[in-house]
């Protein structure tokens, strides 16, 4: 394993710290509980927009507090979730007494911790409501879930309801926006190599040169099936068509369309996975809105990619356009 790092069991620490000392201006941390915050003063009557998970999917999760987006997000080591105690301390930290809004990928680690926390903020009068994101399309159930998995279409998720809370929106409103992005974003991801954890040091899977794990979790776990290597043309064929099916999407919508890397691929493979999509789509008459080729929710150095496809409205769009301040500015 070769990795810019200091000690493993420091890793997430230390990238925080770094972190919030590259983006004074806009970024605070409780770093004992590896929470990252919002520098600017809260504005009072907006509602809070709080997630977090295990680390190794940078950006997601702290790189995308900042104005227009979360108020706080809670660390967890690599690859798991944030305790319950760190999450309720954001809480406290960004409630103006409009409520709290979690906003969760569909982990069981992360829905169990989140869960205890809303718990607890309810004891103390905040009032918490959370939204699960599961996008993907590749699994039904897995390891770490019970039903689909929340990968990289969550982003948009995060997106639309950030600005919503920006403009003014109250919890429920929230609540209902989520639920409606939720039920049109679909996505399926492939890895062509493991990822490796400071703390193993070594691969997570075994996969052969010339074999690839279509339908690939974020943390490694299998997906549909391990298949010989494929070119572009025929594996993004694959996963868009798949999600396209899932909705299904159909000739005249208009569409945000990702294509996020999982951490380890180049921009050049990525654009050439993103000149696929498009075509796909041109041929099946669907519109794209807005399109985002870069990493959002990696897998620490995992090579693969993910595309992501959101139906989107009048009410989305404006919202997608809204502008945001954070420290890695994609959007």
């Amino acid at each position: 394993m070769k990795k810019i790092i200091n000690a493993p069991e420091n890793v997430v620490n230390e990238m925080l710290s770094g972190l919030v000392k590259a983006n004074p201006e806009k970024l605070d941390i409780i770093a004992d509980k590896r929470i990252i915050l919002r520098k600017e003063k809260k504005e009072a009557g907006k509602v809070a927009v709080i997630t977090g998970s295990g680390s190794g999917h940078e950006p997601d999760q702290v790189f995308y507090v900042g104005k227009g987006m979360m108020d706080a997000a809670c660390a967890g080591p690599v690859f798991a979730a944030p305790t319950a105690d760190a999450i309720y301390e954001a809480a406290k930290a960004v409630d103006t007494g409009a409520g709290v809004l979690f906003m969760v990928k569909n982990y069981t680690g992360d829905r169990g911790q989140f869960g205890m926390a809303q718990e607890m903020c309810e004891m103390d009068d905040i009032q918490v409501k959370v939204v699960i994101a599961d996008d993907d399309v590749a699994v039904k159930d897995s390891t770490f879930t019970a039903g689909r998995r929340g990968v990289a279409g969550a982003i948009l998720g995060y997106k639309i309801v950030c600005a919503a809370a920006e403009k003014g929106a109250s919890l429920d409103e929230l609540v209902a926006l989520f639920d409606k992005v939720n039920a049109n974003v679909r996505s399926m991801g492939f890895g062509l190599t493991s990822c490796t954890t400071p703390a193993k040091g070594a691969p997570t899977f075994e996969i052969g040169d010339d074999e690839m794990e279509v339908g690939v979790g974020l943390h490694g776990e299998p997906g549909r099936e391990r298949t010989k290597l494929q070119t572009a043309d025929q594996i993004m064929t694959y996963i868009t068509n798949q999600c396209l099916e899932d909705l299904p999407f159909k000739a005249g919508d208009e569409v945000a369309v990702m294509v996020n890397g999982l951490g380890g691929t180049p921009l050049m493979e990525l654009y050439i996975a993103y000149n696929v999509v498009a075509n796909i789509l041109a041929e099946r008459g669907i519109k794209v809105y807005k399109n985002y080729v870069n990493e959002y929710c990696t897998s620490i150095d995992m090579a693969g990619c993910s595309v992501s496809l959101l139906k989107v409205d009048d009410e989305m769009k404006e919202l997608l356009a809204y502008p945001v301040d954070i420290p890695y500015s994609i959007f």
